[in-house]
């Protein structure tokens, strides 16, 4: 039986704004952004602006990736003695096999280089190529993992980048940019992120205590009328799960990165959800300081509430995360900072 809790154990993130969690999650609270110009020109001959991974240094494409991804995991392994490596198993989550321009080598070299900077061969290893919902996917999968006795604990990272020409031309050309021309769009991005994962001490630890799926069938792309059924369904399934409804959440952490699309999705589906009236429902969204980076997004999420709830910034110990993908998954996870 799957249990209906599984821990937070560590986090580790690489994003425009810290090169480590507490850096980037304490950007994130005080909402600071480091956009710059790229090398590339938007339609209208502007340069595009996007938020950079500095510290990543000049490489780019697959070792880029991998760079950022080893980075973030040997920080949220950080207190796991490195003989104990080999027994964890890593699941990376990428960009989504749709993704216009996506890399070659995502679902198979990435993993190679990943282990040949870290030098360690893990348990296991596998890739979820689902974009922003990819770390909600990767936490269920993380979940049936532990509960059937394979691990103890698991490492998930996240790690995309949208700061190709090929990517970002595609965005442009579909009026998807933030512009001087397009108020409606996102600022492109990139980072990693990582989560261990493990089961339960019995201490007060931040706990992932339902996740739901669902699909979007007014998606952005479509001409169907937005009622965002499929975002307040995951939300449900997540609650459900948790045994909890949405009034006892404190607070909200979403994806979202400036489309107006998103933003009265997740309106409208908390009307769909919220059955009592609350003085205040805080949504964050760290992706204002990291750029729209994808895969990124959820393992952003979950690291802002680890340190939110470590450090008393939070609204309170219940927390509902939720992910869209542009081509319909919706994605919801309930974490709650407690003992089991």
């Amino acid at each position: 039986m799957i249990p209906t809790s599984i821990a937070i154990q560590a986090t580790g993130l690489m994003t425009a704004v810290g090169s480590n969690a507490p850096t980037s999650c304490a950007a994130f609270r005080a909402k600071l952004t480091n956009p710059s110009p790229t090398q590339f020109m938007d339609s209208a001959g502007d340069w595009i602006l996007a938020h950079c991974v500095e510290s990543a240094g000049p490489r780019r494409g697959l070792g880029r990736l991998a760079l950022m991804a080893a980075t973030v995991i040997d920080e949220a392994l950080t207190d796991v003695q490195l003989a104990e490596w080999p027994a964890i198993p890593l699941i990376v989550c990428v960009a989504e096999r749709e993704r216009p321009a996506r890399l070659e080598g995502l679902d198979g070299e990435l993993l190679d280089l990943i282990e040949q900077l870290l030098g360690v061969r893990f348990y296991s290893r596998s890739t979820v190529a689902r974009g922003r919902v990819g770390v909600a996917v990767a936490l269920a999968q993380a979940r049936s993992m532990i509960a059937g006795g394979v691990a103890r604990r698991v490492a998930i990272a996240a790690v995309d980048s949208l700061l190709d020409w090929p990517t970002l031309s595609h965005y442009d050309g579909h009026a998807r940019l933030l512009t001087a021309e397009n108020s409606n769009g996102f600022m492109p991005g990139e980072g990693a992120g990582a989560v261990l994962v493990g089961q339960p001490s019995g201490a007060v630890e931040l706990l992932c205590s339902g996740i739901g799926f669902a699909i979007e069938p007014a998606s952005i792309a479509s001409e169907e009328p937005l009622r965002a059924e499929g975002l307040a369904n995951a939300i449900r399934s997540a609650l459900n799960e948790a045994g909890v409804q949405m009034h006892d959440v404190d607070y909200r952490i979403a994806d979202l990165s400036g489309e107006q699309y998103y933003f009265k999705e997740a309106a409208l589906a908390l009307s769909r959800t919220l059955h009592r009236p609350k003085s205040e429902f805080d949504l964050w969204h760290p992706a204002e300081c990291t750029g729209e980076a994808g895969a990124l997004a959820g393992a952003a999420i979950i690291a802002l509430a680890a340190a939110a709830s470590r450090t008393g910034f939070g609204k309170g110990p219940n927390v509902l995360a939720h992910m869209s993908a542009d081509a319909g998954e919706r994605a919801a996870i309930v974490l709650r900072f407690g003992s089991r």
